[in-house]
């Protein structure tokens, strides 16, 4: 009996609270303007940058130059042939050998490259085998290193683009490893 008088209290608790709901009367906010603060059009002017000559600046600012996004590291060889011919000259990854993950590398030399590459390196990737694109090259005849892999990678070379969007830093220097270990394997 003592059982059936508490879920009977607990129940007429529970919807005496919920019959005070008043949705045409919000409840309160303490500090209203963080949780609706005022939103701006990205060219739109804006008191909050004035700038020197009384004119108000835009919302979307520029960022300062020679800013970097963080967690990046500039990469300093230019993409150019004297550029491409430079990284030739590079044989060790920053990397050390225990950062180099070659079962990862694998996976994303497998999602990236082996389309046209094909999965040994041959150039012989799905797109080659279905004349999508030709001349893709067979890593045993190339004179390549880790730096001119990487390099590609970054920059793109002729009809390859540029992975730098879609591969951190270190997932380039992981592939340019594993594409190392391929070619020794032809």
């Amino acid at each position: 009996m003592k059982s059936l008088f508490k879920i009977a209290f607990v129940l007429g608790v529970v919807v005496s609270f919920s019959s005070c709901k008043d949705n045409s009367k919000p409840n309160y906010q303490y500090m209203p303007n963080m949780y609706e603060s005022t939103a701006y059009e990205t060219n739109a002017e804006s008191d909050a940058f004035n700038s020197p000559t009384g004119l108000k600046g835009k919302v979307g600012q520029l960022p300062p130059d020679g800013s970097i996004k963080r967690g990046f590291v500039p990469y300093g060889i230019p993409n150019t042939t004297e550029g491409y011919n430079f990284s030739k000259t590079i044989t060790t990854s920053p990397l050390d050998s225990t950062a180099v993950d070659m079962k990862k590398a694998e996976e994303l030399f497998g999602i990236y490259c082996a389309i046209c590459h094909g999965t040994a390196g041959d150039g012989q990737g799905k797109l080659v085998k279905q004349q999508k694109f030709l001349g893709i090259p067979n890593y045993k005849d190339r004179q390549v290193s880790v730096g001119s892999i990487f390099h590609v990678e970054t920059y793109g070379l002729n009809s390859m683009g540029s992975y730098a969007n879609q591969l951190s830093q270190q997932e380039r220097w992981m592939i340019a490893a594993y594409v190392l270990e391929l070619k020794s394997k032809l």
